[in-house]
């Protein structure tokens, strides 16, 4: 098994990992993102677009293009929230397999959460004590309370930020009444993890891909420091507070003026960051570590185990 693509087909946004791996040792040779929006105009629904499906047609083309390019016979693609409720998901599925050759598998929001918990485990060492990661997609998010050598609860919340945008993200800029809309709504629908978080108290948050990567990319470029070539980085509750802040009082053009703000963030990250702070107002975090490994790491780390099998 000399070279692995893993391909993570979002409801946000559809992930191309190459690596090459000799002795033991990996190497990344292609590592690519695409804003494919597939949960756009049509998850609230329960259905995916014509204008989605084709987007995602397309970006698998160019996928399999590259997979071909660089040679690679072992290939791996997985689909979560969006592709998991829409009633055509499967449909989707089987045009991007006549189009291009490559079986997509659907994974459970269950597996998802397990997943990401072995990529961010790749990224950073957790500790001895409680830590609760938190990935938010655009269909769902995933939550898992674990330490270094134990996970002690995790679920998916079918509550992703295009979920979120479409239902409170209502005025731009986003409303204190939309937000107090948007935090009644988590108070509900999180009610399992609240009872979770009163058991086990997880004091360190740790953020794995996505709105976090931006965040971190927004408060190295406000202080004008230098953004080491790293996966694990940290990010203050205070800094939080102040991008946090920017960000809900801003419009469109202004989120998209921050230093660090990229155009496939900027719409969902307003209701992301309300999530973020939904979470630090109703418990006891002492710090935010962030994970630039997620989902696609923990599946080439199964994958390498032999606990999953490629095509």
């Amino acid at each position: 098994m000399d070279k692995i693509a893993i391909i993570d087909l979002g409801t946000n946004t559809f992930h191309l990992l190459i690596v090459e791996i000799q002795a033991g040792v990996e190497k990344i040779i292609h590592k690519e993102k695409i804003a494919v929006k597939l949960g756009e105009g049509g998850i609230s629904e329960g259905n995916i677009s014509k204008a989605a499906e084709e987007r995602a047609v397309k970006t698998m083309l160019y996928f399999s293009d590259k997979i071909k390019e660089e040679k690679v016979e072992n290939v791996f693609a997985s689909a979560t929230s969006a592709m998991r409720n829409a009633e055509n998901g499967k449909e989707v599925m089987q045009h991007i397999y006549e189009a291009t050759g490559i079986s997509v598998k659907l994974i459970s929001g269950l597996e998802e959460a397990k997943y990401i918990h072995q990529g961010v485990k790749k990224a950073l060492e957790i500790g001895p004590e409680p830590a609760l990661i938190m990935d938010i997609g655009g269909g769902s998010v995933e939550f898992i309370i674990c330490n270094q050598t134990e996970v002690f609860w995790m679920q998916s919340f079918e509550i992703g930020a295009q979920r979120l945008l479409d239902k409170f993200h209502k005025h731009d800029p986003i409303l204190p009444k939309d937000i107090e809309k948007l935090d009644d709504f988590l108070r509900k629908e999180l009610a399992e993890l609240k009872v979770k978080m009163d058991i086990y108290q997880p004091h360190h948050l740790i953020g794995s891909s996505g709105t976090f990567d931006t965040l971190i990319d927004i408060n190295y470029l406000e202080k004008e420091s230098d953004k080491p070539d790293d996966v694990a980085f940290s990010i203050s509750l205070e800094d939080f507070d102040r991008i946090f802040n920017e960000i809900i009082q801003k419009n469109r053009d202004e989120r998209m003026a921050i230093a660090g703000m990229i155009e496939m963030r900027v719409d969902m990250i307003v209701v992301a960051v309300c999530l973020i702070d939904f979470l630090i107002e109703n418990n006891e975090f002492i710090d935010i570590k962030v994970s630039t490994y997620a989902l696609k790491e923990g599946l080439l780390d199964a994958i390498i185990s032999n606990e999953l099998k490629t095509s």
